[in-house]
């Protein structure tokens, strides 16, 4: 009966642990474990990084509770520890695999400096080696990220070599209007900056946008369009839907003041293509 009843306590105990240790990382992440350089980060910057770092910990301490709960159910049930002959077991194969295994060693270094290095977080909007997607997981040894088709891709750590992160303090929304070479540029530039200014007072997106988006520069020009760049900081990810408010806007705009939509020839949108 006694041995029953340390049986049920150490399994009570590990299924409490395993589900509570969760939330109790979570709570460490967001009080007690904010560095110096973590306060300095922007508020959704901060949230990735803990929400990443969370995963992580939480990942670790499943395992030191699964593991000790084995352990000390195989003290219970049959008096002896089963766990030291399997970590023998498994230092010997390791020796074996030793050679083989430099690939896992690379991933997992380099899931290491990318989690120690706040490369990326979970939830950010990054492009590895040619493909763009939400990051969903960080791993020790690969990284999975779902782009805007659905699709999930795995990528083992030790092959990103070149990350490009786009959400990371701050995005920049940037996009180009073409209009008629006859459009007289200084009135459709004050209407540009005027939207801009006025869309990033109002409060539904003046929280989302840093600096309102405003007239740049003029882009290339051919005998039916003229480009104009616009350009605009918003608070990461919110860089395209202020794209598409401002070109709802704009479309607008330009109706009503009867200014001309530029016309690209099919032959530059096919070189542009190939760029």
């Amino acid at each position: 009966m006694n041995d029953f009843t340390s049986f049920v306590t150490v399994l009570v105990v590990s299924v409490i642990l395993y589900t509570v240790g969760p939330v109790i990382v979570e709570w460490l992440m967001q009080h007690v474990f904010v560095t110096a350089y973590q306060r300095t980060l922007h508020k959704k910057d901060l949230e990735k990084r803990q929400r990443t770092l969370g995963a992580m910990f939480t990942n670790v301490w499943r395992i030191v509770v699964v593991l000790g709960a084995l352990y000390f159910l195989s003290l219970q049930l049959f008096d002896k520890d089963i766990l030291a002959p399997l970590f023998a077991s498994a230092g010997i194969i390791g020796i074996a695999l030793g050679f083989g295994a430099q690939s896992l060693i690379k991933d997992f270094l380099s899931g290491m400096f990318i989690i120690s290095e706040n490369q990326f977080r979970v939830g950010d909007v990054i492009e590895i080696e040619g493909f763009g997607g939400t990051v969903e997981r960080i791993g020790f040894r690969s990284t999975v990220i779902r782009d805007v088709d659905g699709n999930v891709h795995y990528f083992p750590n030790g092959m990103v070599q070149h990350v490009i992160n786009k959400t990371m303090g701050y995005s920049m929304a940037r996009l180009t209007v073409a209009v008629a070479p006859d459009t007289n540029i200084e009135k459709v530039e004050k209407i540009i900056n005027d939207i801009g200014l006025k869309l990033a007072s109002e409060p539904e997106w003046e929280h989302k946008i840093l600096e309102a988006p405003h007239y740049t520069m003029m882009g290339e020009f051919t005998s039916t369009a003229v480009n104009l760049t616009i350009t605009g900081k918003t608070q990461p990810s919110d860089q395209w839907s202020v794209i598409s408010e401002m070109r709802h806007r704009l479309l607008e705009a330009f109706e009503a003041q009867g200014i001309t939509i530029g016309t690209t020839p099919l032959a530059q949108v096919a070189a542009a293509k190939k760029k």
